[in-house]
């Protein structure tokens, strides 16, 4: 879904045996039917990412935030004193820690009941409605957008769990990679869509009668309001499994199969020491997306409708990114294409480091790279974990994958926000996150990968 979603594998959380409620076998009309219905959560919720995480919310927030700042630059919520630009990245990352610890109780209520869609229905819409409500953020009330934020991001990764989980439910496995496909291409669409409209509102608001925060303010609840509007027709299309008699059926169980998974993984060390790797540096992914529109806007100097093509930009790019990086591996093999996306990830940061203010061409050129690397390089992860994955345990070893990946991206925001709060500079905020990337090449150019898919019980193929 949108820049984020694209580190979100369309995989299972693992349930039980499941039966249709209606009748047992589902016929492939039927099928295509609740296919059609999945790909149009990615179409509601992207927009969330895009227009609300990626572009609008963290200027917003930020400048909220200074609003009701001392003279030093400092707020003081619970009277902790926090620089004003670091209230959006401690946001995020307490949306995180909430998120890690909503999703396997909500993975495990699924399971165990069977009614994924009424909790997807609830996870939608409460992140929908806190989107919404953003419309309210204004003059310096940063503690009502910072709680917003934290509900909305938190509501969403539930939701995308709940959604993951449906895949193996609804197509077959020979019909799942074009079917997840096609979700992301619905998501990507619907995100650039909408960054489209809201370049015309935000770029036009004098003409529209609008001040420039009432624009943005209309921005993010239009988010809100597409979310829960096109949430409707998954609801209406997708069914609900009842589970086979004899699962776990406490709320608990979610960790406790997390637990084990991990338990398990010490039998396929280098499964988990690429798993390390991939954390690693996937937080400094996830944490440049999030907070370049800060950057671009208070260290650049840069207005929104620059963040906004240079967001289309990335968009665009990203999808013939993660093409070209696909054949890449082909040649070269996906380990060695990840490890070089990785130094242009540096590159990134080190150029970002370096850019002047006021120059969005150059901003421009930094977005057009960032989008080359973005989809390929987390869509080779993926499809390289997949190798080294034991056979019969996919759907519990991606489902760590998932919580991983949504679960421990609180880091890097963490680290950005400290950063600023230390020194001042999202300069050096932005630079600190070097660290991610040059770790995660190391970790993960020491990994054996080709040993590690033989230990994993799976076929080598000849490029790796």
């Amino acid at each position: 879904m949108g820049l984020t979603r694209a580190s979100a594998p369309r995989t299972s959380e693992g349930a039980g045996v499941t039966t249709d409620i209606a009748q047992e076998a589902t016929g492939a009309g039927d099928r295509r039917r609740e296919q059609r219905g999945w790909y149009f959560y990615d179409f509601a919720c992207s927009v969330y990412s895009t227009s609300v995480l990626t572009v609008f919310l963290g200027p917003y927030l930020t400048s909220v935030a200074k609003a009701a700042a001392d003279a030093d630059g400092f707020v003081h919520p619970l009277g902790i004193p926090i620089r004003a630009g670091s209230v959006f990245a401690y946001a995020v990352s307490a949306s995180v820690v909430l998120a890690v610890l909503l999703m396997p109780m909500a993975g495990a209520w699924a399971d165990r009941t069977g009614r994924k869609k009424p909790l997807l229905a609830v996870a939608a819409y409460v992140g929908a409605t806190a989107t919404t409500a953003m419309f309210l953020v204004g003059g310096d009330r940063y503690l009502l957008g910072a709680f917003l934020l934290i509900v909305a991001n938190a509501s969403l990764s539930v939701s995308m769990v709940l959604y993951n989980a449906y895949l193996p439910q609804i197509a077959e496995p020979d019909e799942r990679d074009a079917v997840s496909s096609r979700g992301w291409a619905f998501g990507y669409t619907s995100g650039a869509l909408v960054l489209v409209l809201n370049l015309i509102v935000y770029s036009g608001h004098e003409s529209f009668g609008l001040s420039e925060s009432a624009a943005v303010r209309i921005c993010l609840a239009s988010a809100g309001v597409w979310w829960g509007a096109f949430t409707l027709v998954p609801l209406r299309r997708l069914r609900d499994r009842r589970i086979a008699p004899g699962g776990e059926g406490a709320v608990g169980s979610g960790w406790r199969q997390l637990v084990a998974t991990l338990k398990d993984m010490r039998q396929h060390p280098l499964t988990m020491s690429f798993l390390l790797a991939y954390l690693v540096y996937n937080d400094g992914i996830q944490t440049v997306i999030s907070q370049a529109s800060i950057y671009g806007s208070e260290e650049l100097e840069l207005d929104q409708t620059t963040l906004i093509v240079a967001v289309l930009l990335v968009q665009v790019l990203a999808v013939a990114g993660a093409l070209g990086m696909g054949r890449l591996a082909r040649t070269h093999g996906a380990k060695r294409t990840i490890l070089g996306s990785l130094g242009v990830w540096t590159v990134i940061l080190a150029a970002g480091f370096f850019l002047p203010a006021r120059a969005p061409l150059w901003f421009f050129a930094l977005a057009a790279a960032i989008g080359l690397v973005l989809g390929g390089s987390q869509a080779l992860s993926r499809s390289l974990f997949s190798h080294l994955v034991p056979r019969g345990k996919e759907a519990e070893y991606f489902s760590a994958y998932e919580m991983s990946d949504r679960g421990l991206s609180w880091l890097g925001p963490l680290v950005f926000g400290l950063a600023y709060q230390l020194t001042g500079s999202y300069r050096d905020a932005i630079i600190s996150l070097v660290v991610f990337f040059g770790l995660g090449f190391v970790l993960l150019a020491r990994v054996p990968v080709r040993r590690a898919v033989a230990a994993a019980g799976n076929p080598v193929p000849d490029r790796i």
